[in-house]
């Protein structure tokens, strides 16, 4: 055989049996790729699902606190309903009821008048259905029985020296030293 015949049969047989072998390598490289491909969709498959679950709990940690913030304006506007119900007014003959200072009160009674919080309590007969008026005096023995919650009957605070008092129906501001009546609210209950 000669040199070229042989060249040629080498050639011929190195063709047919290296074909197969690149192409089963670049098949196995195909593979490796397909498999790579296949494990970073799953992993941008997995870190979407951790995405969606972390906005998922935002969103409803968002939902919590908006519900939250609603039931507290909700129970503030109420509060302050229940204020302005609480609150003695003329047209409300039942305003005093329910009020803890009036749990003692039984109606008028003849010689008494009652202070809420501090009960009924015996009247001179002259001071009796009385119509007190700015610039008298309130007895001494009348101006104990101070006013415990002014706001309630919608009054401002009483100035440095001056306290609200119950005075049979009315509420009286008298100057602590002396007895003399600043104003006078009249027929409260």
């Amino acid at each position: 055989m000669n040199r070229l015949t042989k060249a040629a049969v080498i050639a011929l047989a190195l063709a047919t049996t290296a074909t197969p072998m690149m192409a089963q390598a670049q098949d196995r490289h195909d593979r490796r790729e397909w498999r790579q491909d296949r494990r970073d969709d799953r992993r941008d498959w997995r870190q979407d699902r951790r995405d969606d679950r972390r906005e998922w709990r935002q969103d409803r940690r968002d939902d919590r606190r908006d519900w939250r913030q609603d039931r507290r304006s909700d129970h503030r506007d109420w509060r302050q309903d229940q204020r302005r119900q609480d609150r003695w007014s003329r047209d409300n003959r039942n305003w005093w009821r329910g009020r803890p200072e009036f749990r003692d009160y039984r109606g008028a009674r003849n010689g008494y008048w009652y202070a809420p919080g501090h009960g009924y309590y015996r009247v001179e007969p002259r001071y009796y259905g009385y119509r007190w008026r700015t610039g008298g005096y309130l007895p001494p023995a009348y101006r104990s029985y101070y006013v415990s919650d002014p706001y309630f009957y919608g009054l401002r605070p009483a100035p440095r020296g001056y306290r609200y008092v119950h005075a049979g129906n009315d509420i009286v501001m008298i100057a602590v030293a002396t007895g003399l009546i600043a104003s006078v609210l009249s027929n409260v209950y």
